[in-house]
């Protein structure tokens, strides 16, 4: 079993990160003293979990979690300031700083360093999420100590729920649109305006038009969907934000 650590400060250690080609030391204290910081760590940069959930939805909710008070949301894995860097690109990560624990100082003082020899990956982090206040480990989610990668409770959601059980969670909403088309310029105009945050997929870029027909039954752009349910057009997605608008008031 792991040691859920609530209630004492974290590990003093010098993050080595990358900035603009250059070295830059990155101390314990600089990134939680008299700052509330969420963490979330994983066990590698580019690993499937951690790509494709883990990272995407702290980077999504990273604007309500600031609306509640957190300063910064962290990613530490024992990964090379490169690798890290890397990552956050392919990422589009802008709202999360990545940390590297290259040597796993950090982790192994939290007591989360872990074997994945079977994998060769060496030495890694369990995964686990903590909030953090003045350096000080007010919360800690823990995954179970079980054979493989868990992931049930290090998810940004139940971070927001503790930090903020009454948050309004945003809408995930994708646009799917082609180069040139003035409907779906006027969808994203009018998401923009709604301040609704959505992704862009932009046709023969990011799909193809068989795609388009597999996912929405339609062949015309934009296609918008929110939280796996699909919208349409640009009508009917001013018929939507009308409805919503309608509900919220």
């Amino acid at each position: 079993m792991f040691e859920n650590r609530e209630g004492q400060k974290v590990p003093q250690v010098v993050f080595r990160t990358r900035r603009d080609h250059e070295w830059v030391d990155v101390s314990s204290d600089e990134v939680f003293k008299g700052r509330t910081v969420v963490v979330f760590a994983l066990p590698g940069a580019f690993t499937p979990t951690c790509s494709s959930t883990h990272v995407p939805r702290y980077n999504q909710l990273a604007p309500v979690l600031q609306a509640h008070g957190v300063d910064e949301i962290v990613c530490v894995s024992v990964n090379d300031a490169f690798v890290m860097n890397e990552w956050q690109t392919a990422q589009q990560a802008d709202n999360i700083t990545f940390l590297p624990d290259g040597n796993g100082d950090f982790t192994r003082g939290m007591g989360m360093l872990v074997e994945k020899n079977d994998l060769g990956f060496g030495n890694r982090s369990w995964r686990y999420s903590m909030l953090v206040r003045d350096g000080v480990i007010e919360k800690m989610f823990i995954e179970p100590d079980v054979p493989g990668d868990p992931f049930e409770v290090s998810d940004a959601d139940t971070m927001l729920r503790y930090i903020a059980p009454d948050a309004v969670i945003p809408p995930s909403v994708t646009v799917f649109s082609r180069p040139g088309c003035p409907y779906c310029a006027e969808a994203k105009s009018m998401l923009d305006e709604a301040g609704i945050a959505y992704e862009e997929m932009v046709l023969n870029r990011d799909y193809s038009e068989a795609t388009l027909r597999a996912v929405s039954g339609e062949a015309t752009v934009p296609q918008v969907f929110v939280n796996g349910v699909r919208i349409g057009g640009s009508e009917h997605l001013a018929q939507w934000l009308n409805e919503s608008s309608d509900q919220a008031a």
